[in-house]
């Protein structure tokens, strides 16, 4: 088989093999010993948020429901796993049937997380829950630092619409799951359509330097532009002079010019000085667009700008710095036998370094003061205290195999702006510090 043949698609048919080898040689091993129809308990975590953040934002759960439906091996994956010798054939017989068939619980996408917070709780037999480690880690946290990144940026931003326009700067699947990702953490719009495809996100966009360029003069691309799109369109005018291009787009375009985009130079001084020329040539409705390699700090210090949008890619894109959120996937319990009815044991790695864990099956409720507002994650296990029996933070997500709570992307937007609006307002500054509520163990 040629993977070149399977080509790119949006969608994958299967993702077994989005895992690592050992979780396939752990199996192997289990299903030979006896250990692998153990119930068991998983959690994904992080120990630590990336240094300066205050808070983590949960993304991906939706793709993690999808990944887990399509955990199927398929004929052409037995025989990749056959031919490889990865795996033994009593091991391949068990994978050809293999349906996750337990329960998974987690925080709802969209939801803010701290260290120690059990992001999920993936229940099974120790076999159906190890082979999904690595699929869930990696969509969790690709996608949860995504949405950390555009959280920030949203804040910075003051309600001012945000942009997510960084395709050209990841891989072509990745760019689709960070502007969904961007999307749950406040952006507005994207310029990827396989991502207004997939997900229904808006999409956006007009041109490029290169229309400019190919045309003899500015003010040719400007009306070209102009009769195809509309005079609502947005204009580029850092081609050559800005001073020149803005004066051309109002001639082109009349008053009701849509927009300009600024991509290059001192944004702040640029910004000040067409919005004031715009605002002579009467166009005083014209928006203005910023995009060049924007972070959240680039954001905030703009806020005083006469700014109306911004575009922001490359920094998005790889989570302006913190690239991933360091979850892992471990397991906290697990029963004395392969009895369905043996008790469950809680387990827990001790090693040194700051790797240790907490055993236990957990729950997880955050603590609000008179006024609503956070003050505390509490993390648990056994019996949730009375007080806390309102405030849980898990919800379940599958139940018996089957996915009970997949919902719209809106929803998870939605539930972002709600969660963040609980937290300490110190929860939205860009200064560095430590989370902005305590983790505490009951």
């Amino acid at each position: 088989m040629n993977p070149a043949d399977l080509g790119l698609p949006v969608d994958v048919p299967s993702t077994a093999l989005f895992t690592d080898h050992y979780e396939l040689t752990m199996l192997q091993a289990a299903l030979a010993n006896g250990t692998a129809d153990r119930r068991s308990v998983f959690e994904v975590f992080t120990r630590r948020l990336p240094e300066g953040r205050r808070y983590g934002v949960v993304a991906g759960t939706g793709r993690v429901l999808d990944a887990v439906e399509n955990f199927r091996f398929d004929t052409a994956v037995l025989e990749f796993l056959r031919e490889r010798a990865v795996v033994d054939m009593r091991t391949l017989d068990w994978l050809a049937s293999y349906r996750f068939s337990g329960d998974i619980w987690g925080y709802p996408e969209g939801e803010v997380y701290f260290p120690g917070s059990p992001l999920l709780r993936v229940e099974g037999s120790f076999a159906e829950c190890v082979l999904l480690e690595t699929v869930i880690l990696s969509i969790l946290n690709h996608d949860s630092a995504i949405a950390a990144a555009a959280s920030r940026m949203a804040s910075a931003a003051g309600g001012r619409p945000l942009i997510e326009m960084g395709a050209r700067r990841t891989h072509e699947l990745a760019a689709v799951a960070a502007s969904r990702a961007a999307y749950v953490g406040g952006f507005a719009s994207t310029s990827d359509l396989a991502a207004g495809f997939r997900y229904g996100i808006p999409t956006v966009g007009t041109s490029a330097h290169a229309f400019t360029l190919v045309h003899d003069s500015e003010r040719d691309a400007f009306q070209a532009q102009v009769a195809s799109l509309g005079s609502g369109t947005t204009l580029l005018v850092d081609t050559y002079d800005v001073a020149e291009a803005v004066r051309t787009a109002v001639e082109v375009a009349g008053t009701g010019l849509g927009a300009v985009r600024i991509d290059s130079g001192d944004l702040l001084l640029v910004a000040h000085r067409v919005r004031q020329q715009l605002d002579e040539l009467g166009a005083t409705a014209t928006r203005i667009v910023v995009t060049s390699d924007l972070d959240e700090y680039a954001i905030a210090s703009l806020a005083a700008a006469p700014v109306d949008a911004y575009g922001v890619g490359t920094q998005l894109v790889t989570g302006s710095g913190h690239p991933t959120c360091s979850m892992v996937y471990k397991l906290v319990a697990r029963a004395a036998s392969a009895d369905p009815k043996a008790p469950l044991v809680a387990v827990a790695k001790k090693s040194s370094g700051g790797k240790t864990s907490i055993g236990g099956r957990k729950w997880a409720a955050r603590r609000k003061d008179a006024e609503g507002v956070a003050e505390a994650e509490v993390v648990g296990t056994g019996a949730v205290p009375a007080a806390l029996a309102d405030e849980q933070l898990l919800v379940q997500l599958v139940k018996a195999g089957e996915v009970v709570a997949r919902e719209s992307l809106e929803a998870a937007r939605e539930r972002h702006r709600e969660a963040l609006a609980t937290l300490p307002l110190s929860a939205t500054q860009l200064s560095r510090g430590e989370a902005v509520i305590p983790t505490e163990y009951a």
